[in-house]
């Protein structure tokens, strides 16, 4: 309710915003913060270290997804068309004997997602655990 002010013949209100309550909440609200700001767990964060990357793979096997969902198998410099009821054998055989290999998959802008995901749950159900996407930007 605004302030009444009695002068001379008439009443006049005085429009000024009382700042007693907002004080007030704000004397509050800074009490709480107060109160609460120690209690607060500080979260901790873990930073990687330079020089303790993982070591790069000794061998890569690539997968590349063609326009028309073929796939094809590449090694250092080999490479052969496949079905995607063997890639997961292929890719084991590939595998034998070194324990650090990687598998990158590499499909077509034009590839439908399905056809990705297709291949990496075929390798994740055959057992491959290393298992990446190549990105390339072509201009």
């Amino acid at each position: 309710m605004p302030a009444v002010i009695h002068r001379g013949r008439g009443r006049r209100t005085i429009n000024e915003i009382n700042m007693v309550p907002f004080i007030d909440v704000m004397l509050v609200l800074l009490i709480i913060f107060m109160v609460t700001a120690p209690l607060i767990a500080p979260s901790v964060i873990h930073l990687p270290s330079v020089g303790r990357a993982a070591k790069p793979p000794d061998q890569v096997v690539q997968i590349i997804i063609g326009k028309d969902e073929t796939l094809e198998l590449k090694q250092k410099d080999k490479s052969m068309a496949i079905g995607i009821q063997d890639i997961a054998r292929a890719v084991l055989e590939a595998q034998t004997g070194k324990t650090n290999s990687a598998v990158v998959i590499s499909a077509d802008k034009n590839v439908k997602y399905e056809a990705v995901v297709r291949v990496m749950d075929t390798l994740q159900r055959a057992g491959v655990e290393r298992v990446g996407l190549s990105v390339q930007i072509v201009y």
